[in-house]
């Protein structure tokens, strides 16, 4: 059992105490991957930063607060990513969503494997773990991504679109591939996952374009 030092309703109050502005309304959910977001003066928080000890609370106003410098916003939010929200509010059960294979999935996935294994040993001098690689029918813009554990940081998986290997071709993807391995060696360095100058340093390396997405449809 985990015993609370603060109450739920007291979490607005307390941001606003530590400085929280710009913000006329907050909101708290539980969601399992959103720790946070603003939209039109709307903070959406995670329920279970009501919790958190106030350098954590002051570490989200400080990400928040408009005019923050990059490394000052990057440090904040590793410092309230890193507290444990989901051990005072657990998440609901995710409903199993996972698509269904389709024929020909487990040569293209092992082809992609062996070719993420030859890529990681050419470019990144075999540091990178093995990580599940999956397809997806439901990218309509983003060729792949890189999912990992909000709590963790850890890497979890390797998604590439169906479209994207359908209409490729397969240099193409191989670039995707190698694009999102990028996201890898940052989750594994324990950088921010972006495209800011970090990767776009280790994209020229391993010479790929330094590009997020891209219309598939």
């Amino acid at each position: 059992m985990t015993i609370s030092l603060f109450e739920p309703e007291d979490l607005e109050s307390r941001l606003r105490r530590l400085g929280l502005s710009d913000v006329d309304q907050v909101r708290t959910h539980a969601n399992r991957t959103v720790m946070l977001s603003l939209r039109r003066r709307v903070l959406r928080i995670h329920r279970g930063y009501a919790h958190a000890p106030d350098r954590v609370l002051l570490a989200i106003v400080t990400f928040l607060r408009r005019g923050a410098r990059r490394d000052t916003r990057r440090a904040a939010e590793r410092e309230f990513l890193a507290f444990p929200v989901h051990h005072h509010v657990p998440p609901a059960p995710r409903r199993a969503s996972a698509e269904r294979a389709r024929p020909g999935d487990v040569a293209v996935i092992e082809r992609l494997r062996e070719r993420h294994a030859e890529l990681n040993r050419q470019h990144f001098a075999g540091a990178l773990g093995e990580i599940p690689i999956r397809l997806s029918g439901r990218m309509r813009r983003r060729l792949g991504e890189l999912v990992a554990d909000l709590g963790t940081g850890r890497p979890v998986a390797i998604v590439l679109s169906r479209r994207h290997l359908s209409r490729g071709p397969w240099r193409e993807v191989e670039h995707t591939l190698l694009h999102e391995m990028v996201h890898q060696w940052q989750a594994e360095e324990g950088r921010p996952l972006d495209h800011g100058r970090d990767f776009r340093h280790k994209a020229r390396q391993v010479g790929i374009v330094a590009r997020a997405a891209r219309l598939t449809g």
